[in-house]
């Protein structure tokens, strides 16, 4: 379910997503709402034409969710019929208010972009929608306090829940390489899901080489250096 609130003038419409649990809708462009903890938000600006109408109107492609057609219009903001790195980080919040980080947008348009264009149809943007909700849903279970980040002890926690058998130490490298400097470092939902995905790319490219399931494989440095190339988008 999404939560909509919109602020209108004469010239624009702000539209502000906040994919999470059902509430109130305020239309009264009042203070801005706090997100539920753990929430990603979409965000978009869309300029109104002379004669009134929403640019880039349309029916859905067969196969696409109504919803995330008009989504994907919302993001779409060239009205080029893709979306790139740029324009989905434009869309994309923290439930801090905090724009997502680039290096996770990369990595997700890499994971949808069939065409290696850099960029994502309709059908690569609804796969992403779904995707992300799923993520989404990941982090509010493993946020066991609701403080809208992933501390220390719930990252552990949520690594040996998704089946990483991972060291304290380790993830204490990942906090350090990926949370702001804190006395008490967390994480939001952006580099949660970065974090995840490289570890299973990761995770993947070390199963095919441990044929013998024995935990453990032999490599050159040139089979690490590939490993690391194709599989760290």
């Amino acid at each position: 379910m999404m939560v909509v609130m919109m602020m209108m003038s004469m010239m624009e419409m702000m539209v502000v997503v906040m994919v999470g649990r059902a509430g109130d809708v305020d239309n009264g462009g009042g203070g801005r709402q706090e997100a539920e903890a753990g929430h990603c938000q979409w965000r978009r600006r869309r300029r109104w034409r002379n004669h009134g109408g929403v640019s880039g109107t349309g029916c859905a492609p067969p196969g696409v969710d109504p919803e995330a057609f008009a989504w994907f219009q919302a993001v779409d903001a060239d009205g080029s019929g893709h979306i790139s790195v740029r324009e989905l980080k434009q869309a994309l919040l923290n439930s801090n208010w905090t724009a997502f980080d680039d290096d996770t947008c990369l990595l997700m348009i890499n994971t949808f972009d069939r065409t290696r264009s850099g960029r994502i149809d309709v059908y690569g943007f609804s796969a992403l929608l779904r995707f992300i909700q799923q993520w989404r849903n990941l982090f509010q279970q493993f946020d066991r306090d609701r403080s809208g980040s992933i501390s220390f002890s719930e990252l552990q926690q949520a690594f040996s829940q998704l089946g990483y058998n991972l060291s304290p130490q380790f993830s204490q490298l990942l906090l350090a390489r990926y949370a702001p400097r804190s006395p008490d470092p967390s994480i939001q939902l952006d580099r949660f899901i970065h974090i995840c995905m490289q570890l299973q790319s990761t995770t993947e490219a070390f199963r095919e080489k441990d044929t013998a399931l024995l935990g453990n494989v032999r490599l050159s440095y040139e089979d690490f250096l590939t490993m690391v190339v194709t599989r760290m988008l």
